[in-house]
Order: structure tokens, then sequence, then C-alpha cells
């Protein structure tokens, strides 16, 4: 036994990345899981894999922009002991490069999709007098990072929902955590918008080893019956955060402008 056996959970984004590395994780350590994705045959897939090895899987198609959708999946679940709100876009560019089109997909999809999965979750658990809603931002909410405006801000504004609402669940019951990580090796980048820059050039500058994401989903996994407020990996997510909060005019003047610099270069070619 352990704290996640006969429990109930929900993964947004859970056909891939860090959503399916979590369902996997999940399942292995017996919990009934809700794998919801806008992409279905995915999250179909995924199930099949769990059911292979043994655990409990159901697949949702499910837009989390769309607040009544992710509001009925929700509701039809019964009793839910966790939610991870997970899906999320990214997008690499200035914003001067960027159309509304391109911060209405981001904000739809990193902040509503996220606002949407944790307020609906939020009703079910305050009447449960229990539950733990887990939201995934990124080192971006905690970083500012520059040629990635549209979604740090989104990012910014999930760790801000969650330390919020955690105050506010704290004595109903509910426990609010957010998980901020850093490189991670998804098929993200596969789907990012790469604006006026190649996307493979842009990756080739990254300055760290990605982490693996089932690496992290043990270690999100490990770490949440302690109820954290905040699960960060690597170890220079929490470094650089830090510095950014001491000494945030330093942080803008040296690492800012040199991820402005090497980005502009590749722009330019």
């Amino acid at each position: 036994m352990n704290e996640y056996t006969g429990k109930t959970a929900i993964v947004t984004g859970g056909a891939s990345g860090i959503g399916r590395a979590l369902c996997r994780e999940l399942a292995r350590r017996g919990a009934a899981v809700t794998i919801a994705d806008i992409n279905a045959d995915g999250a179909q897939a995924v199930v099949a894999d769990i059911v292979r090895s043994g655990g409990v899987a159901v697949a949702a198609a499910l837009d989390v922009a769309d607040r009544e959708a992710v509001a009925a999946l929700i509701a039809k679940t019964g009793r839910l002991d966790f939610v991870f709100n997970d899906a999320g876009v990214c997008l690499q560019g200035e914003v001067r490069d960027m159309t509304g089109e391109h911060w209405r997909r981001i904000v739809d999809t990193n902040l509503w999709g996220v606002i949407h999965g944790a307020t609906a979750a939020y009703d079910v658990m305050v009447r449960q007098g229990s539950g733990h809603i887990v939201n995934v931002a990124s080192a971006a909410g905690l970083i500012p990072i520059p040629t990635q405006t549209a979604y740090t801000t989104t990012k910014f504004a999930v760790v801000a929902l969650s330390r919020a609402l955690r105050m506010e669940g704290a004595r109903l019951g509910v426990r609010v955590t957010v998980v901020c990580p850093g490189f991670i090796e998804t098929k993200i980048v596969d789907a990012t918008p790469f604006l006026k820059v190649r996307s493979a050039d842009v990756m080739a500058q990254l300055p760290v080893k990605m982490v693996p994401p089932e690496r992290l989903a043990e270690k999100i996994l490990d770490r949440l019956p302690r109820n954290p407020a905040v699960i960060t990996m690597p170890w220079y997510v929490c470094l650089l955060s830090w510095a950014c909060r001491l000494f945030p005019d330093f942080m803008e003047a040296t690492l800012g402008r040199l991820v402005v610099r090497q980005f502009r270069k590749l722009r330019q070619q």
C-alpha cells in the first residue's frame, strides 16, 4: 500500500511528455487514472499501455480551453483525489513577431486551461473535504524568460493562482501544489511555433541536459504526500529563482540580456 493505492486521478495533457509519465507512474502506484488530452488517440494509446501493465486507466478527449467540457469530465468522475493540470503549449519568439492569435492560443491553454481544471476540481474537493490539485507550471513561472514572454506570462500566473488557492483551501481540506520544472525531455518542442528562428538552432543553445519526464514524475509523486507548495527540478531552477528574487536587476542585466542577444543572432540568420 502507498498513498496512491485506490485513489482516483485526472491528468490533463496525459497523452505525452510529463502528463504521460505521471499517468504511468500513478497507475504503477495503484491509482485509477483518467487520461485527458485533446489528442484522443494518444490518450487511448497510454491507456492501452497502462492496462497491459496491470493498471487501471480510461481515456477522455478534452480541450482544456473548453470550461464546460472540463467541468463535465470532473463532475462525472465522482470522487476525485488528485487532479494534475498539465496540458500546455509553448512559443519561442519575440513579442514584436507575435500575433493576437499566438497570445490567444497560449493563454487559453496554459492559463485558462489550468483555471478551468483547478476551479472545477476545487469545488468537488471542498465538498469532499479532501483532495490535491497539482498545477504544472514551469521554471518560466519563477524566472522571467525573454523570447518566451507569452509562455512565461502564463506560467507566472499559474504559480500565483496555485499559491493563493493553496491558502484558501488549507482549512477546507484541499491541498494545492505547483510544479516548476526546467528543461524536460518531451515532444512539446515539435508543436512549438518558433518565430523568425529555426528550432534546431535554438535547441542547440541549451546550456543544460534535459531531464527524462519519468524522473520528474517520480519526484512529484514522492513529494506530494508532504504537501509542498512548490516542486522544482533540476537543481538550477531553485538556484536561479532565488537569484531572481534577491538580485532581479543583476539577473536582468546579465542572464536576461544574454538570452535576448543570443536569440537575436539566430533571428538575423
